[in-house]
Protein backbone atom coordinates (compact mmCIF):
# COMPACT_ATOMS: atom_id res chain seq x y z
CA UNK A 1 0.00 0.00 0.00
CA UNK A 2 2.69 2.20 0.94
CA UNK A 3 4.67 2.01 -2.52
CA UNK A 4 1.07 3.60 -3.98
CA UNK A 5 1.97 7.38 -1.87
CA UNK A 6 3.29 9.60 -3.84
CA UNK A 7 4.14 11.58 -0.65
CA UNK A 8 2.89 11.81 3.09
CA UNK A 9 0.81 15.14 3.74
CA UNK A 10 0.12 14.71 6.93
CA UNK A 11 1.85 12.55 9.87
CA UNK A 12 -0.27 10.57 12.53
CA UNK A 13 1.41 12.89 15.04
CA UNK A 14 0.46 16.11 13.23
CA UNK A 15 -3.14 14.34 12.55
CA UNK A 16 -3.28 13.57 16.46
CA UNK A 17 -2.18 16.69 17.79
CA UNK A 18 -4.90 18.92 15.42
CA UNK A 19 -7.73 16.33 16.29
CA UNK A 20 -6.70 17.48 20.33
CA UNK A 21 -7.18 21.27 19.68
CA UNK A 22 -10.24 20.70 17.73
CA UNK A 23 -11.45 18.31 20.66
CA UNK A 24 -10.59 21.80 22.91
CA UNK A 25 -12.45 24.01 21.16
CA UNK A 26 -15.73 21.82 20.87
CA UNK A 27 -15.42 21.19 24.58
CA UNK A 28 -15.22 24.60 25.30
CA UNK A 29 -18.02 26.19 22.52
CA UNK A 30 -20.85 22.87 23.46
CA UNK A 31 -20.11 22.98 27.42
CA UNK A 32 -23.52 22.11 28.73
CA UNK A 33 -25.23 21.55 24.97
CA UNK A 34 -25.22 17.61 24.75
CA UNK A 35 -24.66 18.08 21.10
CA UNK A 36 -25.34 14.99 18.38
CA UNK A 37 -22.16 14.19 16.44
CA UNK A 38 -23.21 12.80 13.12
CA UNK A 39 -20.65 11.04 11.36
CA UNK A 40 -20.75 10.79 7.63
CA UNK A 41 -19.75 7.30 6.60
CA UNK A 42 -18.00 6.17 6.36
CA UNK A 43 -14.55 8.29 5.72
CA UNK A 44 -15.61 9.55 8.65
CA UNK A 45 -15.16 6.66 11.58
CA UNK A 46 -11.52 7.09 12.05
CA UNK A 47 -11.68 11.16 12.66
CA UNK A 48 -15.06 10.65 14.54
CA UNK A 49 -13.68 8.44 17.13
CA UNK A 50 -10.37 10.13 17.77
CA UNK A 51 -12.29 13.67 17.70
CA UNK A 52 -14.80 12.31 20.68
CA UNK A 53 -11.78 10.96 22.86
CA UNK A 54 -10.86 14.54 22.86
CA UNK A 55 -14.68 15.84 23.66
CA UNK A 56 -15.20 16.11 27.53
CA UNK A 57 -18.63 17.06 27.63
CA UNK A 58 -21.91 15.36 27.24
CA UNK A 59 -22.42 14.06 23.94
CA UNK A 60 -23.95 11.33 21.90
CA UNK A 61 -23.93 10.47 18.13
CA UNK A 62 -24.97 8.56 15.20
CA UNK A 63 -24.27 8.21 11.48
CA UNK A 64 -25.95 9.08 7.87
CA UNK A 65 -24.60 7.27 5.08
CA UNK A 66 -24.47 8.75 1.59
CA UNK A 67 -23.25 8.78 -1.57
CA UNK A 68 -22.05 11.36 -4.29
CA UNK A 69 -18.94 10.10 -6.08
CA UNK A 70 -18.59 8.12 -8.60
CA UNK A 71 -14.93 6.88 -9.00
CA UNK A 72 -12.67 10.36 -8.18
CA UNK A 73 -15.48 13.15 -8.28
CA UNK A 74 -19.25 14.03 -7.21
CA UNK A 75 -21.53 13.29 -9.42
CA UNK A 76 -23.39 16.55 -7.94
CA UNK A 77 -26.45 14.09 -6.56
CA UNK A 78 -26.82 12.72 -3.36
CA UNK A 79 -28.33 9.73 -2.41
CA UNK A 80 -28.98 8.98 1.68
CA UNK A 81 -28.32 5.64 2.01
CA UNK A 82 -28.92 5.77 5.74
CA UNK A 83 -30.77 7.91 7.39
CA UNK A 84 -30.48 9.26 11.40
CA UNK A 85 -31.86 6.81 14.15
CA UNK A 86 -33.44 9.83 16.51
CA UNK A 87 -34.95 12.59 16.92
CA UNK A 88 -32.62 16.12 16.38
CA UNK A 89 -35.09 18.44 16.93
CA UNK A 90 -34.15 21.14 19.20
CA UNK A 91 -30.71 19.61 19.78
CA UNK A 92 -27.00 21.06 18.19
CA UNK A 93 -25.75 18.73 15.72
CA UNK A 94 -21.77 18.49 14.75
CA UNK A 95 -21.71 16.97 11.36
CA UNK A 96 -18.41 15.14 11.03
CA UNK A 97 -16.64 14.72 7.94
CA UNK A 98 -13.47 13.45 6.53
CA UNK A 99 -13.44 16.08 3.98
CA UNK A 100 -15.07 19.13 2.79
CA UNK A 101 -13.94 19.36 -0.94
CA UNK A 102 -16.68 20.32 -3.31
CA UNK A 103 -18.97 21.07 -0.29
CA UNK A 104 -21.93 19.43 -2.54
CA UNK A 105 -22.71 16.57 -0.22
CA UNK A 106 -22.15 18.54 2.82
CA UNK A 107 -24.40 21.70 1.82
CA UNK A 108 -27.16 19.24 1.04
CA UNK A 109 -27.08 17.24 4.07
CA UNK A 110 -27.03 20.49 6.20
CA UNK A 111 -30.57 21.43 4.47
CA UNK A 112 -31.90 18.42 5.17
CA UNK A 113 -31.29 18.38 8.86
CA UNK A 114 -32.15 22.10 9.03
CA UNK A 115 -35.68 20.82 8.29
CA UNK A 116 -35.81 19.17 11.27
CA UNK A 117 -35.77 22.03 13.87
CA UNK A 118 -32.25 21.58 15.53
CA UNK A 119 -31.10 23.84 17.56
CA UNK A 120 -27.82 24.30 15.57
CA UNK A 121 -25.97 22.44 12.88
CA UNK A 122 -22.05 22.96 12.89
CA UNK A 123 -19.59 21.19 10.98
CA UNK A 124 -16.29 19.55 12.21
CA UNK A 125 -13.80 18.54 9.21
CA UNK A 126 -10.66 16.88 9.15
CA UNK A 127 -9.12 17.91 5.85
CA UNK A 128 -10.69 21.04 4.07
CA UNK A 129 -10.12 21.28 0.48
CA UNK A 130 -11.44 24.73 -0.61
CA UNK A 131 -10.37 24.88 -4.11
CA UNK A 132 -12.59 22.47 -5.46
CA UNK A 133 -15.77 23.92 -3.40
CA UNK A 134 -18.79 24.31 -5.67
CA UNK A 135 -20.86 25.10 -2.70
CA UNK A 136 -21.28 27.76 -0.79
CA UNK A 137 -20.63 26.09 2.82
CA UNK A 138 -17.58 26.43 4.95
CA UNK A 139 -16.87 23.88 8.47
CA UNK A 140 -16.75 25.41 11.53
CA UNK A 141 -14.14 23.11 12.65
CA UNK A 142 -11.29 22.34 10.78
CA UNK A 143 -7.60 20.42 11.17
CA UNK A 144 -6.41 21.19 7.97
CA UNK A 145 -6.47 23.03 4.50
CA UNK A 146 -5.42 20.42 2.05
CA UNK A 147 -3.97 20.90 -1.58
CA UNK A 148 -6.30 19.62 -4.63
CA UNK A 149 -4.26 16.30 -4.76
CA UNK A 150 -5.48 13.11 -3.94
CA UNK A 151 -5.67 12.34 -0.19
CA UNK A 152 -6.34 8.49 0.88
CA UNK A 153 -5.38 7.46 5.00
CA UNK A 154 -6.90 7.71 7.79
CA UNK A 155 -10.07 6.95 6.79
CA UNK A 156 -10.15 8.30 3.12
CA UNK A 157 -10.39 6.13 0.69
CA UNK A 158 -9.45 5.16 -3.20
CA UNK A 159 -12.40 2.40 -4.13
CA UNK A 160 -12.56 1.04 -0.47
CA UNK A 161 -8.59 0.93 0.19
CA UNK A 162 -6.20 2.93 1.78
CA UNK A 163 -8.34 3.85 4.87
CA UNK A 164 -6.18 1.72 7.64
CA UNK A 165 -3.30 4.36 6.54
CA UNK A 166 -2.45 6.29 9.89
CA UNK A 167 -1.30 9.07 8.22
CA UNK A 168 -2.68 10.90 5.11
CA UNK A 169 -1.08 10.70 1.83
CA UNK A 170 -1.14 11.86 -1.69
CA UNK A 171 -2.55 8.95 -3.81
CA UNK A 172 -0.06 8.41 -6.81
CA UNK A 173 -1.81 9.58 -10.05
CA UNK A 174 -1.50 6.44 -11.67
CA UNK A 175 -3.36 4.27 -9.40
CA UNK A 176 -6.25 5.91 -9.87
CA UNK A 177 -6.12 7.44 -13.80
Amino acid sequence: MTEDIERVLLTQEEIQNKVAEIGKKITVDFADKNPIFIGVLKGCFIFMADLMRNVDIQCSMDFMAVSSYSGTTSTGAVKINKDLSQDIAGRHLILVEDILDSGVTLNYLKNYLQVRQPASVHIATLLDKPARRKADIYADYSCFDVPDAFVVGYGLDYNEHYRNLPYIGILKPEIYS
